[in-house]
Formats: C-alpha cells, structure tokens, sequence
C-alpha cells in the first residue's frame, strides 16, 4: 500500500512538473506538431472538428483523430497537404537558400510597416507580441486597421521567394505564429477591432493562403504555424459568412468566404460557403452595379475596389468549376468600359467622392486585353496602340450621372468631368455639380480629395474634404449642400444631355442646402465647345437676397495669378484662363493653404497626403434670380485675348457670344432643354 501512495505522488508530482513546463514554455518557441497539441490542445482538436474527414485523403487523419491520437492525427493533415495537388496555382517551387536580401522588405522585418502613407513601427508587448492594436504614428485607427490585413506579408513571400534568404521565411512563420494565439479566441461577434474586423479579416483569408500553399515544404514554417492557420481559416470564414457588410465591403468579405472555400474544400462547411458565396455576391452585383456599369457609392477608388474582387471572385468560381450567370461577366466587361471612358488622357483617374488620383493605365489595359477592346487601349494610350473608338470622344452615363467631355484622345487632349448624379451609396462628399477640368496634360480644376478616414489629418480636413467649400461649386450664403437622394431610381434623360460633332451640353439642379432659410435653386449648365473652351452656366433661382460665393480649386502644380475680373495660370506649357462673363460686383480672392477662419485651399491627391493649392473665390451679393456665366479658356500657351458677351437672357437660357481675333461663336445655352442646345453661328 505505501509503495503504492509513493508511486501516485510521484507520478502526481511528475505531472505536475510536465503541466507547469508547459503553461511556461514561450509561445515563440512552439514549432512541432507536438508542442501545439500539448500546448492548445483544445485550439488543434477545435481545427480538426472543423474538416469533413470523410473527404478523400483524409482516411488516415480520420482514423487517427477518432482513436484519439491527436498528434498522429496533425501529421496526416500536413502530409495531405504536402502530397496533394489541391490549390496548384498557388503552390510555388521552393528557392535555393542564399544570403541574398531587400532593403526594403528588411524594413518589415523590423516591423517598420508603411500604412496609408504613414511609416510607423509596431511594438512589442511584454509578453512578447506585436502590439496587434498600435494606430501608428499618427494615433490613426486606420492604421491599426490596415496593418492587420496582413499585405506587408506578400511582400515578404515574394522577397523570399525571389532570394531564398531563410529570414524572409522564419519572419513570415513568427509573424503568423504571433497574430493567430494573440487573437484566440475568435470571438464570433461583428467587430471593428483592428484584429477582428470585417475588412481585415477578408484581406487575410486572402493572404494566408497564398503563404500556406506556398511554403509547403518549407524548412522554415513551422507545422505548428501551418495548423493554427488551419485552425484559424475556418474563423475567418465564419465572420465573412456571418458578419459581412455591403456595398465594395462585401465584395471584399465575400471574394475571401469563397478564397477560403476554393481552397480549402476539405472543410465541412466549404460547400455551404462556396453557395451562399455565389448568391449573395451575384445578388450583390445587382444591387450595387447601375445599368450603365458604374457602382453606386460613385467614387472612382471603391469602383476599382469592388470591381476587382468581383473580378477575384469570379476566377475563383472558375478553379472550382461553378458557373456564374451570364451578366456578371457582362457587369465587369461594363465596369472596364466606365474606367477606360472617365480616365484623364494622363492616365489618371477621376477624383470624386472618396477617391484618390492615382493612374488607371495598367488597369484599363488589362480590360482591353481581356475583352477584346482595342477601344480602351486606344483611349489609355493616347492613340500609341489600339484601335480608335467609333463613339466618343465624350461620354454620358445616365444613372451614375457622370458626364466626360473630351476634345480627342491625344495626351494633350481637354478633358472635365461634371457630376450630375444623385449622392452615393457610400464614401459621399457633398459635391453635386461639381467641375473637373484638365488640358494640355495639366489638371486645371480639381476636386480636393479625400485626405483621411481617422486620425489627425482626419480631423483637421475631414469635414473639409467632404463638404461643398471643396470642391468648385456655389456656397448660398455660406452653406453648402447636404446630404441628397444616395441611389437613383431612373437614369437622368436625354433632356439632360447633348453630344453633339461640335459641342457638348450637360445640365441638373440641386436645392438643398444645409441650415439655409427660404428656398434657392441651383441649377448648372456645361456647355463645351470641342477643341475649344466650357462654358458654365450657374442660374440662381431664390425667394431672397442671397450672398454667392462661387468657388474654384486648382491644382497645386499650377502658378495662379488674377488680373482684375480674371483669374489664369501661368505655366511655361499647359494654361487655363476663368473669365466671369455676367459682370456681378465680384469680390475676387485667391486663398492658398487657409487654416482660419476656416479650412480653404488644400489638396489630397492620395490617403494622408495633402499639400496646399489656390482657390479663387468669387463672391457677390444678389437681389433675386440670377445667373453667373463663366468661360474657362484653355491654352497650350500664354492665354488668348478673348471676349465673351450675354446677347439675350431669359428664364429658358441664354445666348451667348464669344470671340478670340480669329474665329467667333455664338451659342445657345438652355437651362434644362437639351433639344435646344446648339451653336448657331460659328466663324
């Protein structure tokens, strides 16, 4: 009996050793399969639970995990994996082991991530992990958001994968190793948390992948980092089943549901997630896609956004053989053909809500090449290659509202762009009406941008951004527009527009001002002479006096003088001159870089990036209706002398004169009649 007690307490003693060893063995130091069984038991035998083990190949991983044999059971799962063809596009031939290294992925691996901009580096805690919810430099939520999608790891694969240098993967394994046992348990609730939201949980079911299959193999991943990503997968999955959003948000959770279903089909619920997948994103497509294939939060970024992930989305039904209907691929092939006809001769794209400026090219190239239109490619490089588009050069959209008035499609080409659309399903500004103007490979006339979601820079340009002060529009006694209809029920018609050989018209209104007493009207008119010059016609229908303040934005890039009633850039190549024709007594200020009384004259070309630009402002008082004419000359040199003159006014319109010393134009210009547009004499 005593040697009996002796051996229990000695065996009691001993497992109480091995259990205080192992609640004190170092995260960092779990690499076998056995030290993850051991240490997250219920984390592997979780993972486990979640496959069908009745997939084929999977009968020895079965067999194991039932006679409870957990470890043996893991082994059979990574040996799958090792020997399987599943996910072949993403399996990658390992490199040969050198010293070779990056500059610049090194700067990730001392978890110095550029975020949006802003360079920051996240720090460790004193249990050893990364500070998962650091906001950067900057105190930006935004930035604990996007460093958690894990991108900065593709940059790390692929340096790995172009050297061979072990660090690049021992970071990758740590780097996984880290985020997964921090986040656990997957808390199964919506969040906005920067470890379990719905857009960065969506980034990484796209990423982890990628480096999974890829590494197979590997000396350097871990088999305890390759099953807690498998155990963590399915979580992934679940939020973007159960907690996905709308509009370019889903596109984005619902391309990662499928991601993770494609690839990992030896899941239970893969098939369930592949199906709801399918319906929901093709349900989506119809509900946030117009019918002249512009999506409808109407900012140029998030049409990009979402029309790459339903792009993602639909290769990834192809590789595993389920068909789509007919018009998704119909959809994309339309959404190309929005981008090739709004993108700048530059290049660049439109800037309207939130939006940035960067290039389109590559992009609509990419359109081009897949569905055979040389068009695109035609109008993306300028004439260089491709064939000339039989329509054009300008383009209506009539749900979206977006109207581009181009000269040609010569680098040096006129181009604007006017927004006559209802407000947007998401990322709005307050801009209806607004005009973008470019020239001569110069923007001119410039939308503000969008500078930041959160943070610092947010919150001394947010409002600004976003308001009617940023962009070239009318302020009606200091206010600015509020918020207007988000979708469009109808296309706008054809009464609203007019491309014509010679001329384009556009035209709308919009009445409602934010916190403004009585009733005003605004309605715009945009007339373009092709080759020529715009004219715009701001006509003021009010119940009072009111005070106009008529805004013009112009791109940093650009000298900006006034000379008396006229505003016009100075540049050695590319110029734009704002003459007011309607001779208002205009007090006329150009504000570069305001910062009181309030926010004026800045310019964010990319997230977190700003500079300051000049405004003109043109404000006048005025007793009742009234209407404001401009011309906006463009010039490859210095300015023409030109004179512009209302021969007749009346509540439809105006007749318009306007001569330079060789040639002179006499137009009509009504305010909602497209039908009567028309240039009656020119000589």
């Amino acid at each position: 009996m005593f040697k009996i007690i002796n051996t229990l307490l000695l065996f009691a003693f001993v497992l109480c050793i091995h259990k205080n060893a192992t609640a004190q063995q170092d995260w960092k130091d779990i690499n076998t399969v056995e030290e993850v069984c051991t240490n997250y038991t219920e984390t592997i035998e979780n993972m486990l639970d979640q496959f069908n083990l009745d997939y084929p190949g999977l009968e020895k991983v079965k067999r194991d995990f039932e006679n409870g044999n957990l470890v043996n059971a893991c082994y059979e799962l990574l040996e799958y994996y090792k020997n399987g063809n599943t996910a072949s596009d993403l399996r990658k031939t390992l490199p040969t082991k050198t010293e070779l290294t990056s500059a610049e992925t090194d700067t990730i691996l001392n978890n110095v991530f550029v975020v949006q901009n802003v360079r920051g580096k996240v720090p460790y805690l004193t249990n050893g992990h990364r500070d998962w919810y650091y906001k950067g430099p900057n105190n930006d939520k935004e930035w604990a958001w996007l460093s958690n999608r894990h991108s900065q790891l593709n940059n790390v694969f692929n340096t790995y994968l172009e050297t061979g240098n072990p660090k690049y993967a021992q970071y990758i394994d740590l780097f996984l190793k880290d985020f997964i046992i921090l986040g656990m348990p997957y808390p199964a609730v919506k969040s906005s948390t920067s470890v379990w939201r719905g857009l960065e949980v969506s980034f990484r079911a796209k990423v982890w992948p990628k480096i999974f299959y890829g590494l197979l193999g590997s000396d350097y991943i871990s088999p305890a980092t390759q099953l807690l990503l498998l155990s963590s997968l399915p979580d992934h999955a679940h939020y973007n089943r159960n907690f996905h959003s709308s509009n370019n948000w889903l596109t984005m959770e619902i391309s990662a549901l499928a991601t993770v279903a494609a690839y990992f089909p030896e899941y239970k619920n893969s098939e369930e997630w592949l199906d709801y997948a399918i319906e929901t994103m093709t349900q989506s497509m119809k509900d946030q896609v117009y019918a002249d294939g512009v999506q409808t939060e109407l900012s140029s970024h998030y049409h990009n956004v979402s029309l790459h992930n339903f792009e993602l989305f639909q290769e990834i039904c192809d590789r595993a053989n389920r068909k789509l209907p007919d018009f998704y691929n119909r959809t994309i092939e339309a959404m190309y053909g929005y981008i090739a006809h709004m993108v700048r001769p530059s290049g660049f794209r439109v800037m309207n809500n939130d939006g940035d400026r960067g290039s389109d090219q590559n992009l609509i190239l990419k359109g081009a090449k897949k569905f055979g239109h040389e068009d695109w490619e035609y109008i993306v490089t300028n004439g260089q290659t491709g064939r000339r588009p039989e329509d054009g050069p300008s383009y209506f959209y009539p749900w979206a509202g977006h109207f581009v008035s181009r000269s040609d499609f010569d680098r040096d080409a006129h181009w604007s762009f006017f927004d006559m659309g209802p407000w947007g399903s998401g990322h709005q500004h307050n801009d209806k009406l607004h005009l973008s103007v470019s020239a001569y490979g110069k923007d001119f006339l410039v939308d503000s941008g969008r500078f930041a979601y959160t943070g610092e820079v947010a919150e001394k340009f947010r409002p600004y951004a976003k308001s009617s002060a940023a962009h070239n529009l009318l302020l009606i006694d200091g206010k600015g527009q509020q918020n207007g209809p988000r979708l469009a029920d109808k296309p706008l018609g054809e009464d609203h527009f007019k491309i014509a050989t010679n001329f384009d018209y556009a035209s709308s209104s919009f009445d409602q001002f934010m916190d403004l007493e009585g009733s005003v009207k605004h309605t715009r008119v945009v007339f373009y002479v092709r080759g020529q010059f715009w004219v715009v016609v701001d006509n003021i229908e009010t119940d009072r006096p009111r005070r106009i303040d008529a805004l013009w934005h112009w791109h940093p890039e650009n000298t900006v003088v006034k000379d008396r009633y006229t505003v016009k850039t100075l540049n050695e190549r590319g110029n734009l001159t704002l003459v007011p024709v309607s001779r208002q007594n205009f007090d006329i200020q150009l504000i570069k870089g305001q910062e009181t009384p309030e926010i004026q004259a800045w310019y964010s070309p990319e997230y977190n990036l700003y500079e300051p630009n000049t405004t003109s402002s043109y404000s006048c008082e005025i007793k009742g209706n009234s209407t404001l004419v401009w011309l906006l000359m463009p010039s490859d040199k210095e300015s023409p002398n030109i004179k512009a003159k209302i021969k007749s006014r009346s509540k439809e319109g105006i007749t318009l004169s306007v001569s330079t010393k060789v040639k002179k134009w006499l137009l009509n210009i009504p305010f909602y009649e497209s039908a009567d547009a028309a240039i009656e004499k020119s000589q």
